[in-house]
């Protein structure tokens, strides 16, 4: 699924890691969804870190910020294969979801660490002001999208 989605997005998939801590609801094995639970998460790409990040939740929340707030664009992007600088496609996308289902939402702090990398731009994207840290569980189904600009070789 992930990989068919990131073709519909215009984002590519790599070769990857991504590793989060799970929640448990029972023995000493990992931390709780409450205040005081501390969970991390870090990024690789051809097994080279690229984001490490850390977050403490302190409250539960009624909201999850603003991430969710607006529609989602997206590039498709693909150069044609010629090589003349042409696109094969090139597409502004959006998408909506359906059967959407929301679980739990806490806000805390959150610690974020960007590696450099020799094939990758991540380390570029620093945040420049920290907000707050938000946790949700999220369910949603997806089917299709619209285009909202195109721009593809006839």
């Amino acid at each position: 699924f992930s990989a068919a989605r990131g073709q519909f997005q215009g984002y590519p998939k790599k070769i990857g890691s991504i590793h989060l801590t799970r929640s448990t609801t029972v023995g000493k094995a990992g931390p709780r969804l409450q205040p005081g639970g501390i969970f991390g998460a870090t990024l690789a790409a051809y097994d080279h870190r690229l984001v490490q990040a850390k977050f403490t939740i302190e409250a539960e929340s009624d909201h999850a910020g603003f991430v969710n707030a607006l529609p989602m664009l997206h590039n498709r992007w693909m150069p044609a294969i010629e090589c003349n600088g042409k696109d094969s496609l090139n597409e502004v996308v959006t998408m909506s979801g359906f059967d959407a289902e929301i679980g739990l939402t806490f806000k805390g702090s959150f610690e974020l660490e960007l590696f450099s990398s020799p094939v990758e731009e991540f380390h570029l994207l620093e945040p420049e002001e920290l907000i707050q840290g938000y946790y949700r569980q999220v369910g949603v189904s997806w089917k299709g999208g619209r285009t909202l600009a195109r721009e593809n070789l006839t």
